[in-house]
């Protein structure tokens, strides 16, 4: 990934941020519907972690990647029903994520070929300020010009104006 740019990399990222975004989606509908399912419940005991006599869910530690209470609840003979679209889900998160971490940790390398760019850049700009440079002066012969003419103008119009006026005698 090193070879990439920054700017490919922040594509990139956004793109594995979306499927992460997507795919906690997936988990939260997936859990809504196993929890608006009775058939899928499973009946609390202390052995399985399941719900506390309190009505409490477990503590985990916030980490999807490590929460083992977003399993799919076991029903009847240790079969998962209805597991599937979480685990998936849950699957297609950690992807995600993996991904999102390899790209950002991917970020600080592709700052040496940022240098690179910015040399480039930073060319283009000495070129473009250059031009400014040559149309400022342009612009201040100009207007020396302009005023030259607006100063000719004005003596024109006094010249007229004293020409007009009647002679006193």
């Amino acid at each position: 990934m090193a070879e990439k740019s920054a700017q490919e990399l922040g594509l990139e990222g956004q793109r594995y941020v979306e499927e992460a975004i997507n795919a906690a989606f997936q988990i939260l509908s997936s859990m809504n519907d196993e929890l608006c399912n009775p058939v899928l419940w499973a009946t609390p005991s202390a052995s399985t972690g399941g719900v506390s006599a309190a009505g409490q869910l477990p503590v985990g530690s916030g980490d999807i990647s490590s929460d083992t209470s977003l399993h799919a609840p076991d029903v009847g003979g240790g079969g998962s029903v209805g597991g599937g679209a979480l685990d998936d889900a849950r699957l297609r998160y950690k992807s995600a994520v993996a991904s999102l971490r390899a790209v950002l940790a991917a970020i600080p390398c592709s700052s040496q070929n940022g240098e690179l760019e910015s040399k480039v850049d930073q060319a283009e700009v000495d070129k473009l300020e250059g031009r400014a440079a040559v149309l400022r002066k342009e612009l201040s012969r100009k207007n020396k010009h302009l005023k030259l003419l607006i100063d000719q103008f004005r003596n024109l119009i006094a010249d007229m104006s004293m020409w007009q006026s009647p002679c006193s005698a």
